[in-house]
C-alpha cells in the first residue's frame, strides 16, 4: 500500500515538473513574440538546463542572441541545432543569415563530388532516423526470407529474394549512417571564435608567429589543446594556435 502510495506521489511529482517546464517554454515563446529578447533568452537557457537539449531549443535561443544582435552565440546555438537536426531547413536558412553578419569570409576547401553527394545523404535523418530506416529495413529483410522459404509462389520467391537483397542494402547503409551522425553528435571538433578579434600563433605561445586573423562567429576545427591553448584549422585548411578562451565548443 505505501509503496503504491508513493509511486503515485512521484508520478504526479514528475507531471508537475513537465508542466511547469514545457509553461516555462510557453512563457519563453510568448516572452520571443513580445519582442522581449533578452527575457526570452534567460527562460531558454533554464529550459534547456533543466530539461535537457533539443533541436528546437537551441533553434529558439539562437533566434533570441541574433535579435539581441550577439551573433557569435546565434551562430553557436544555430550550429548545435544542426547537431540534433541536420536536414532542418529553418536552421539552415537562420545560420546562413548569421553568417551573413560575420567579418571573415574564408574560402572553403573543395570537396570530391563524392565527398560532398555522400554527405548530402547523411544529413537526410539524423543519427536516430537513420536507426529506425536500418531497423524497419531489417524487418522487412526478415519478412522476405521468410516468404522466399515459406512461400508457395515462384514469382513471390524471386520478388522477395530481390526485395531482401535491396533493403538488406539500405539496411547497412543506414547503420553505417547513423553511426557516422552518432560520431557528429558526439564529437567536439567544432567551436566558434567568440572573441571580438583572434590572431592564429604559429605556436602556443603570444609570441608565437602571426599566421591569420579572425573574427567573432567564425567557425573553425579543433585538432588538439595545450596549456590553455588550441590547435586550430580554418576553412581554408591553415592551421595555428589561439587561446582557448577565445572560443566555445559546439
Amino acid at each position: 500500500m505505501k509503496r503504491n502510495i508513493l509511486l503515485s506521489l512521484l508520478f504526479i511529482s514528475s507531471l508537475l515538473c513537465y508542466s511547469a517546464e514545457s509553461q516555462r517554454l510557453i512563457e519563453a515563446n510568448k516572452l520571443y513574440q513580445q519582442e522581449n529578447y533578452k527575457a526570452a533568452d534567460s527562460l531558454y537557457q533554464l529550459v534547456l538546463n533543466e530539461e535537457g537539449v533539443s533541436a528546437a531549443l537551441y533553434y529558439n535561443l539562437g533566434n533570441a542572441k541574433y535579435k539581441q544582435g550577439e551573433i557569435a552565440p546565434a551562430i553557436l546555438n544555430y550550429e548545435r541545432a544542426l547537431k540534433l537536426d541536420p536536414n532542418n531547413e529553418d536552421v539552415l536558412f537562420n545560420l546562413e543569415m548569421a553568417k551573413l553578419q560575420t567579418k571573415d569570409k574564408i574560402d572553403q576547401l573543395d570537396n570530391l563530388i563524392f565527398t560532398e553527394w555522400s554527405k548530402s545523404i547523411q544529413n537526410m535523418f539524423s543519427s536516430n532516423g537513420w536507426a529506425i530506416l536500418s531497423i524497419i529495413a531489417f524487418l522487412i529483410t526478415l519478412a522476405c526470407v521468410a516468404l522466399y522459404f515459406f512461400g508457395n509462389i515462384a514469382n513471390g520467391k524471386k520478388i522477395s529474394f530481390f526485395t531482401g537483397i535491396f533493403t538488406i542494402l539500405i539496411c547497412i547503409i543506414s547503420m553505417y549512417y547513423a553511426s557516422k551522425q552518432k560520431d557528429i553528435l558526439e564529437a567536439h571538433d567544432s567551436a566558434i571564435i567568440f572573441a571580438p578579434s583572434v590572431t592564429g600563433k604559429g605556436s602556443p605561445d603570444k609570441s608565437g608567429i602571426d599566421l591569420f586573423l579572425l573574427h567573432e562567429g567564425t567557425k573553425v576545427r579543433v585538432k588538439s589543446k595545450l596549456n590553455g591553448w588550441v590547435e586550430i584549422q580554418i576553412p581554408d585548411g591553415n592551421i595555428g594556435w589561439i587561446e582557448e578562451k577565445d572560443l566555445e565548443i559546439i
